[in-house]
């Protein structure tokens, strides 16, 4: 493969994905702890949204609790937020051969 066309594939790669980023900016996913007490909606660029509480999960005398479950729903989003955000960008270079995770230099 000749540099000048592996320059093009990565600029064309650059500008996909920083559309794929703008998109998953936008795309929400939640997660509920609790059975439903406490829900959080994130967006896939890990930004928090939103986090609702059941009034039922509000006890004066258990605030660990709330604490504990509103914790677990934040953690949830953002694990569920990263994932899909690994999974739209490998689709994108998949093709490539870049290990996991890995984020090209630019």
């Amino acid at each position: 493969m000749n540099m000048m066309k592996m320059m093009k594939q990565a600029a064309s790669l650059q500008k996909n994905m920083k559309k794929k980023q703008k998109e998953l900016g936008k795309r929400e996913v939640q997660f509920s702890a609790g059975g439903g007490m406490v829900t959080a909606v994130a967006t896939c660029d890990m930004k928090i949204r939103s986090i609702k509480i059941n009034p039922d999960a509000v006890d004066p005398n258990d605030v660990k609790k709330l604490e504990d479950l509103v914790l677990a729903a934040v953690d949830g989003v953002l694990s569920s937020a990263q994932e899909t955000m690994g999974q739209e960008m490998s689709k994108l270079t998949g093709g490539m051969g870049l290990p996991e995770g890995m984020d090209l230099p630019f």
